[in-house]
């Protein structure tokens, strides 16, 4: 039976990577779908502004993208779009005290040979799931599913349910390998010593080996751009300033898909869910906040570590040890003296981010959520600890606490860039246990952000699973497969 005319097959409500590749699937089976932003310009996580002084450009949220080469995000044509992307001969860097750094290269060979002692135990954790990932990747990036081979996910499961600072242990022996895997694991914004910790750390590990870390030239917007120019020409319809607070402000349409966490659905629409998938979205617990630092520098950062001078991104946290304090103490609720702080410096290699001679630098570290202490000092004395001289350099700074980060995207909760913590409770029933976590409990309503499984990360495969549930439940489709 054909389904009645209505304003819209599908509305997209959030433009951000998930939104818009929840868009793209959708369009891409021939609907007809509407999306929706509540700024001016489209992105969510993906913007680069002007945000010190004229000239400097500066990603707002996301900077560097492992996931760039996502199994969804590489069928899309982005390139015909205008994204290119840069590849850094270093993808990450990790200093330590005294001048030495350890450097996470393309080359898995490469990047093992420079842990000395601990070559054999990188290779050997690393070589199979490299080969593996190919194809491991389609169901480590999506719901809970039966994975296509149990054989390669029973090998990386055992590894990745573990914590990351019981994987150290087990695997590594020296600093350099100890503390290049803490800064890895890191990424999960949760303490080291909790359960499957290790799992962000070994696909990060991994994206490296296969793809590197790029960064888009011109910034974080080009991806948002590109993938924004491939719906239009496919027939998508954009409208920006819209900021929706209710579903009745949408036009008619057979599904909406919002790339939204559990307290937007809550408020926009709560009213139609049953009793207790809204008793599940109030239990929804949110991580460990941010606050980001953007600089204008007279030159570069002067890394004492060569490798850190070549590395598109740098980890300053020194030894394994410290970094999981610094994460344990963070989420407890203090602000440690010396924060895990990740750092981008995309000038270097895009001379596009900033004036002739100038530079521009991001960098973050984790606060409890809802934080609003000034880590400001806290993190260029990282900065300094590492590159003496960085101090000299800055020409402008701008900041970001929790809670301007929560009203620049009403996404970050608490200043949480992952749209919830992505423990062992959340890593796959994010956000409500059910058979589909995109589904919600009212008939054509679809979850498609970050709170869904895989979770945080510029992939778009929370928006790909998402739109590829509603094509089956509302229009008997099928998003087009993986690749």
């Amino acid at each position: 039976m054909a389904l009645e005319k209505r304003d819209f097959d599908a509305v997209v409500v959030g433009s951000g990577p998930n939104g818009l590749a929840a868009a793209i699937a959708l369009q891409e089976q021939g609907l007809s779908v509407l999306l929706l932003e509540s700024k001016d310009t489209i992105g969510g996580g993906l913007r680069t502004k002007e945000l010190t002084l004229p000239g400097f450009h500066h990603d707002v949220c996301s900077a560097i993208h492992p996931l760039a080469e996502s199994p969804y995000f590489k069928t899309l044509p982005l390139a015909q779009h205008g994204l290119e992307y840069i590849y850094p001969p270093v993808a990450a860097a990790h200093p330590f005290d005294g001048g030495t750094a350890a450097a996470l290269m393309h080359s898995l060979p490469e990047t093992a040979l420079h842990l000395g002692k601990d070559k054999k135990a990188y290779e050997q954790l690393m070589t199979a799931l490299v080969k593996d990932w190919p194809s491991l990747a389609p169901t480590v990036l999506g719901p809970l599913q039966f994975p296509k081979d149990p054989v390669a996910m029973a090998k990386f499961g055992i590894k990745a349910m573990a914590p990351a600072t019981t994987l150290a242990d087990l695997v590594f022996t020296t600093k350099k390998a100890r503390g290049l895997w803490a800064g890895m694991a890191a990424h999960s914004i949760q303490p080291l010593s909790n359960m499957a910790t290790s799992a962000i750390g070994l696909v990060l590990l991994a994206q490296a080996h296969l793809h590197g870390w790029p960064l888009p030239k011109g910034g974080s917007q080009s991806i948002a751009n590109a993938l924004a120019a491939y719906f239009t020409s496919l027939g998508g319809k954009i409208e920006t300033n819209v900021h929706v607070r209710s579903l009745q402000q949408l036009p008619s349409s057979h599904a909406v898909l919002l790339d939204v966490t559990p307290k937007q659905l809550l408020e926009i629409a709560g009213q139609p869910f049953s009793s207790v998938y809204q008793w599940q979205l109030k239990r929804y617990r949110y991580g460990m906040g941010v606050f980001k630092i953007d600089w204008a520098l007279d030159g570069p950062v002067p890394f004492t570590a060569p490798e850190c001078r070549q590395a598109g991104t740098v980890h300053l946290g020194n030894t394994l040890e410290e970094i999981a304090q610094a994460e344990k103490l963070t989420a407890q609720g203090q602000h440690p003296e010396k924060p895990f702080v990740l750092m981008a410096q995309q000038s270097v290699f895009d001379p596009s981010r900033a004036p002739e001679g100038k530079h521009t630098a991001w960098a973050y570290c984790h606060v409890p959520n809802g934080s609003t202490q000034d880590m400001t000092q806290a993190i260029e004395n990282q900065m300094e600890r590492f590159a003496p001289g960085f101090k000299d350099l800055v020409l402008a700074r701008h900041t970001m606490n929790t809670h301007q980060m929560e009203a620049y995207n009403p996404n970050y909760i608490g200043g949480d860039i992952n749209g919830g913590i992505i423990d062992l409770g959340q890593l796959f029933t994010r956000p409500a246990l059910r058979a589909s976590p995109y589904r919600t409990s009212a008939k054509g309503i679809y979850l498609c952000s970050s709170s869904t499984p895989p979770g945080g990360g510029v992939h778009g495969m929370c928006g790909y699973h998402a739109a590829d549930r509603a094509l089956k439940d509302i229009f008997k489709l099928k998003a087009k497969p993986l690749s």
